[in-house]
């Protein structure tokens, strides 16, 4: 795991390797009830790779994964993603602003994962 100068407030963990087995650890470590869901995704990749002799689903699983860290390693940040994503299901409102928030969070995400 990447070390990362942390305030008070900073993240729970250092943004793990890309690697499916870094990346099950630190799922494990910030959101332990998603690893079933890590763990059907990654045989499901895999077979697919075998299947269609590419790694793309593979990096569709890294992908997924490391910016699903990148938030979930931030409390505040995965709260807000949460909420975002509740006034966006209910629909009460014009979504534009919420979509672009969420954007914005995961594009952080990304960087933050290097992807």
């Amino acid at each position: 795991m990447s070390a990362q100068p942390d305030g008070p407030y900073g993240p729970l963990i250092p943004m793990p390797e890309l690697t499916p087995d870094a990346l099950r650890a630190a799922v494990a470590r910030i959101a332990p009830s998603r690893v079933p869901a890590l763990t059907q995704h990654l045989f499901e990749a895999t077979t697919n790779a075998q299947q269609t002799q590419s790694l793309a689903p593979l990096r569709a699983f890294v992908h997924s994964w490391a910016v699903f860290v990148a938030i979930e390693r931030h409390p505040q940040r995965a709260a807000r993603l949460r909420e975002l994503e509740r006034l966006v299901d209910a629909a009460e409102q014009d979504p534009a602003d919420a979509i672009a928030e969420i954007r914005r969070i995961r594009d952080a995400a990304e960087a933050e994962a290097g992807l």
